[in-house]
């Protein structure tokens, strides 16, 4: 059986819930992400946070460009989703697959103890599917040609 670790992205981008939201916002920019897991100074998954989640902070052409002054303050705390769904490292890649077909998120934490040591995409999946495929064909084009 196919696991959740032998698929997902090792090197998550988190942040934690004390981390301001301006922060965060810039850091799913920058780094191309739609969401991230919050975590606790022990990588323990608190929350996620996406781009979803700050979208409220564009309230006006205004705050578009210069920003909300009455959010400044705010952590990602304030915004993160909760609770999250999430797996376990060793659970089975289709109940993955069968939560991100069957819910609007885009990617799901995974976890090992309590603690995120990955994250699953369904961009992970359909690249491992596009893999294997291509795999087997290769395998067989090379049987028929031996």
């Amino acid at each position: 059986m196919l696991k959740a670790r032998d698929i997902m992205t090792k090197n998550v981008i988190t942040v934690q819930e004390d981390t301001p939201i301006d922060k965060a916002v810039e850091l799913l920019a920058e780094m191309d992400i739609t969401g991230m897991p919050v975590v606790d100074k022990n990588k323990r998954l608190l929350g996620i946070i996406t781009e979803q989640d700050v979208m409220h902070l564009f309230h006006d052409e205004s705050s578009l460009l210069y920003g909300n002054p009455e959010e400044q303050d705010k952590k990602v705390s304030d915004f993160m989703s909760t609770p999250v769904i999430f797996f376990d490292e060793n659970e089975s890649v289709m109940d993955v697959c069968l939560c991100l077909k069957n819910y609007h998120f885009r990617r799901v934490p995974v976890t090992s103890e309590g603690k995120v040591i990955g994250l699953i995409s369904r961009q992970d999946i359909i690249k491992y599917v596009l893999q294997k495929r291509r795999e087997e064909t290769a395998v067989e084009e090379k049987a028929l040609n031996t």
